[in-house]
């Protein structure tokens, strides 16, 4: 069983920048595919950015050059690096291990 707890959520302008962290509450070396995902306020949740524990990457296109996903093994923590936020990008950010564990959840919303 694994817990996580993300942070790092808030109001911020277009163009800003944010950085989410996600707290893993026992080491994350093993877990194979660590994610983060969001929900827009009438969408479905998807997925947005995907490390494995051997640091290959991927994005979606909509995220893709700007935002960057990383994990510190040592830490037990992911985080998402979010650089020249747009106001589509408003959402609920979620982390997952394995797609089997969830967080709670934290907001982002990008307004001017």
């Amino acid at each position: 069983q694994v817990q996580l707890v993300e942070s790092g959520g808030g109001l911020v302008q277009p163009g800003g920048s944010l950085r989410l962290s996600c707290a893993a509450s026992g080491s994350i070396s093993s877990i194979y595919r660590m994610a983060w995902y969001r929900q827009a306020p009438g969408k479905q949740r998807e997925v947005i950015a995907v490390i494995t524990n051997g640091g290959t990457r991927n994005y979606v296109d909509s995220v893709k050059g700007r935002f960057t996903i990383s994990r510190d093994n040592a830490k037990s923590t992911l985080y998402l690096q979010m650089n020249s936020l747009k106001p589509e990008d408003t959402a609920v950010y979620y982390c997952s291990a394995n797609g089997a564990f969830w967080g709670q959840g934290t907001q982002v919303t990008v307004s001017s």
